[in-house]
């Protein structure tokens, strides 16, 4: 269903003494609500599956957000079936279950669209759901993908405070589509383990069956120096200036020719010589940022990523390890970026909280990777220290096929925004695709329409280009028509 009202336009707002204008409301959306749109919802309620499933981590850090955003006594984030509001999450005081019947998500559904309640001390008895001795109350839509409104994002205000600003709406509407967002997220994790993906059958798996590449390869590649970084730039996607890049390790074989990671990278994680390797890759990396820096002074402000594996990161000692190689090679703890996936942080929290801690103290930016595939990145990205939040390419690929994906990456970007971390999104392919992330407001990206991951050379020629700014995708594909004409 479409909203009745545009996002960030003002919300309906009622005061106590309208209460006739409740009841007129209430009936007329009761006598337009017929029972197939109620089957509808309840139907992709049911098979969303949330009223089944214990509470989501990565909704107490929406419901804390909103909080927090509003200073709001009481956020909450509820789920309503034929006659009652499940409240699956919620920031202050506790709101338990309840009676759909005068509930703010009864409200939210009727108007479809959001509501806002500036008396709510005054409404009485047939007002469910609100904090306590709430007096303003604000609520959004939690829809699905097929726009049914499932639930309810909710704020509550002891004190009377003025009606939502557009901007204020906006966020409040963008954090109720981060919870949707992660509905769908739940979604596919149950088809993804109903229908495992086929492993491609491509010359990794047999080498790999083969038990190539074994320890001993590894170690003599190390010390012959037939591991090399490749890098692919990271852009502003407004100007297209180079502002980072991101490292990316190959294996210069001299049988097996350019070997890429995903060939020899999970035997190192197993037989754990992804310590040196990591190491050098390290190491190598830092040295590089110096010889750019000293071929050109502006390129202080130039970022390199480097990858840390689980074990890398789980490592004693990490932080000093980092800051001696920085100091080693002269490098600034600003030009170094560490990424890390969020399965590396599962396994010990406390673990990752203390080496996070640690690397953020030297003032290395800290970045998460293939956000949004994880089981409850939403939580874990609001206790963590981050700095850059890189939205999955496998979201950016999927931008094309509908409204779903869009969605995903919208709430990807809207979260950065809330918790002030920059956001790059990886794999941009096609000028839809740089057109789509620019009009959702990403700022930067990287991916094979602006270059390929390649070796120091090749980018040390990019970086001399004026303003280190890239050739723009559109005018290039412009004059590739008109040299076919």
């Amino acid at each position: 269903m479409p909203h009745s009202c545009p996002r960030g336009a003002p919300l309906p707002r009622y005061r106590s003494g309208e209460k006739g204008v409740i009841e007129t409301m209430q009936a007329t959306g009761s006598r337009e609500r017929t029972f197939a749109d109620e089957s509808a919802r309840l139907a992709s309620l049911y098979a969303s599956g949330i009223l089944d499933t214990a509470p989501d981590p990565a909704f107490d850090a929406i419901t804390r957000l909103a909080a927090e955003y509003f200073h709001a006594d009481t956020a909450m984030i509820g789920f309503a079936d034929e006659t009652r509001f499940w409240v699956k999450s919620h920031w202050g005081d506790a709101i338990r279950e309840q009676p759909r019947e005068g509930s703010i998500f009864e409200r939210v559904l009727l108007q479809d669209g959001p509501v806002e309640i500036a008396d709510a001390g005054h409404e009485g008895p047939p007002f469910q759901g609100r904090s306590r001795e709430a007096i303003f109350v604000a609520g959004v839509p939690v829809r699905c993908t097929e726009r049914q409104i499932l639930g309810t994002l909710a704020i509550f205000c002891r004190e009377a405070r003025g009606p939502l600003s557009p901007d204020e709406l906006a966020t409040l509407e963008n954090l109720a589509e981060m919870a949707a967002a992660q509905l769908e997220l739940q979604r596919l994790r149950r088809v993804m383990a109903r229908h495992p993906a086929r492993r491609s059958a491509d010359r990794s798996e047999p080498a790999q069956k083969n038990g190539w590449p074994g320890s001993s390869e590894l170690r003599r590649a190390l010390e012959r120096r037939e591991f090399v970084l490749y890098y692919q730039p990271e852009v502003d996607l407004v100007t297209r200036k180079i502002i980072g890049l991101e490292a990316l390790i190959r294996w210069r074989h001299p049988q097996r020719g350019l070997v890429p990671p995903m060939d020899f990278i999970p035997a190192a994680e197993e037989s754990g010589m992804i310590l040196p390797i990591g190491d050098w890759g390290l190491a190598e990396a830092c040295n590089q940022i110096q010889l750019w820096r000293e071929e050109d002074p502006r390129h202080g402000s130039l970022r390199v990523c480097v990858n840390l594996s689980a074990r890398q990161f789980m490592r004693e000692g990490l932080a000093d390890h980092v800051e001696s190689l920085l100091q080693k090679s002269g490098t600034s703890s600003r030009q170094l970026e560490l990424e890390m996936t969020e399965s590396s942080l599962i396994p010990n929290m406390q673990t990752a909280l203390e080496v996070l801690g640690g690397l953020h103290t030297l003032g290395i930016s800290l970045t998460m990777d293939d956000f949004g595939t994880g089981y409850s990145s939403l939580s874990n990205l609001h206790s963590f220290p981050f700095d850059v939040l890189k939205i999955d390419r496998s979201f950016v690929g999927r931008m094309g096929d509908g409204d779903q994906a869009l969605q995903i990456v919208r709430t990807i970007i809207e979260l950065a925004r809330v918790l002030g971390m920059d956001v790059v999104a990886e794999g941009i392919e096609t000028r839809d695709q740089y057109r789509l992330l620019r009009q959702m407001g990403c700022r930067y990206g990287q991916g094979y329409l602006f270059a390929k991951p390649l070796p120091p050379e090749d980018i040390t020629r990019l970086l001399r280009l004026p303003g280190r700014i890239l050739p723009d995708p559109e005018a290039l594909y412009s004059a590739g028509e008109a040299a076919m004409a």
